[in-house]
């Protein structure tokens, strides 16, 4: 049975930890061998409490993903200078900081100082350590290479890091520039044209259909702004609640992939995740069908989950996995040539990796050319905008001046 303790070691530090054993007797007595004196002894509750899940939730994707880029890179350099693993796991433990990562890694030097394989005491961490991740250490502990697949592993959730930020970087300024027009839109129609409406009634001149239409907006949103907020709140739940099912997710999938601009960045991040993940999977000889199985799990299109599916379908069939990628609409042409190419010369997993460098780099300049077109183009709609509003505005002062001269002349 699991049992949560709580002990000190030889100089006074607190150690925290799961063991597993017949009692509580058992327990400390397997503690004391160890070196440690015994606090604590009680019956470890298997899932995560409340509080372990809100930190968990409070560590954004981005993060996590750093956490363990970090943690693969620093065990391949402890681990090949010749430090035991469980040495390497606590000095790693020093040097979090204390929250939720702290606590996984504390978790795993615990299991591993008590014999478990470093893979199977990852697998109650699925947050931070995907399918993809254990698998390849399970790999590279039955076979004997584990500290070239730590090695693999911080290239590989680097690379990931890197086309993340680079993702998120783009997209910051655009809706930054998104974020300002539509304040800028709605402080006007709050606090600007009803100034302007005001002048207009003292004046009493006709008003153009375009002014009378934007102070009659003004108007609406001055005095039912709750109704708008609810509104635009509702469509917000809506919108969230029907992405998160299978028919939302699937339409949402099969828009990104048709949009101008954006569909062939969705198309070439992709498919370079697939070729990436595939790569490395089999560089590590896992078998073919499982590597598919556990690229299909990581893949978060859903007409790329079908494309994998189809490749592993057709592997077990006995046929050629290329054929599953020959499909012009999700998968370029040479990418499905490099592939075929590497399966008639059985040098596949090679050809993936080469094919994912090459792509990785054409992601960063298709992501930077995107950014440079729609920043300047938010720009000259946000012009535009505020431009119409203060011609509307201004138009029945020009129309009152030309009243005025023509009734002077």
């Amino acid at each position: 049975m699991k049992l949560a303790y709580k002990a000190y070691d030889g100089l006074g530090k607190a150690v925290t930890g799961i063991v597993d054993a017949g009692d509580t007797a058992g327990a400390t007595e397997m503690l004391r061998r160890k070196g440690l004196f015994v606090a604590e002894v009680k019956a470890s509750i298997p899932t995560e409490g409340k509080k372990a899940r809100a930190r968990r939730r409070r560590s954004s994707g981005g993060q996590r993903m750093k956490d363990v880029a970090w943690f693969s890179r620093q065990l391949f350099v402890l681990v090949s200078s010749g430090t035991r693993l469980a040495d390497a796991l606590h000095a790693l433990e020093r040097q979090a900081r204390p929250g939720p990562w702290r606590d996984v890694v504390t978790n795993l030097r615990t299991r591993v100082e008590e014999g478990t394989s470093l893979a199977a005491a990852m697998e109650p961490h699925v947050a931070y350590f995907d399918p993809i991740y254990r698998n390849l250490i399970t790999a590279g502990e039955s076979s004997g290479h584990l500290v070239e697949m730590f090695d693999r592993l911080a290239g590989l959730k680097q690379k990931q890091l890197k086309i993340r930020n680079s993702v998120v970087g783009a997209l910051i300024y655009p809706c930054v520039l998104i974020s300002v027009g539509l304040s800028i839109f709605v402080m006007l129609l709050l606090f600007v044209i009803p100034r302007f409406a005001g002048l207009f009634k003292t004046m009493d001149v006709p008003l153009p259909s375009s002014t009378a239409l934007l102070l009659h907006a003004s108007d609406a949103l001055r005095g039912y702004w709750w109704l708008f907020l609810l509104l635009v709140a509702g469509a917000v739940v809506a919108v969230v609640a029907g992405l998160r099912t299978p028919r939302g997710r699937s339409v949402r999938d099969a828009v990104l992939l048709h949009m101008p601009y954006i569909g062939p960045v969705v198309q070439s991040l992709a498919t370079a995740r697939i070729v990436s993940l595939l790569g490395v999977l089999m560089q590590a000889k896992i078998p073919v069908l499982e590597a598919l199985r556990h690229v299909q799990q990581s893949t978060g299109n859903g007409r790329y989950q079908e494309l994998v599916a189809k490749a592993e379908d057709a592997v077990a069939r006995g046929e050629a996995m290329s054929s599953a990628f020959d499909n012009p609409s999700l998968i370029n042409p040479s990418v499905y040539e490099a592939i075929r190419s590497g399966e008639n010369s059985g040098e596949i997993d090679r050809l993936l990796l080469n094919i994912s460098g090459f792509l990785d780099e054409e992601n960063e300049v298709i992501v930077r050319s995107m950014t440079s077109i729609i920043e300047p183009l938010i720009l000259v709609v946000m012009g535009l905008l505020v431009g119409l509003i203060s011609i509307c505005m201004f138009l029945p002062l020009f129309d009152l001046a030309s009243m005025t001269q023509q009734g002077g002349g």
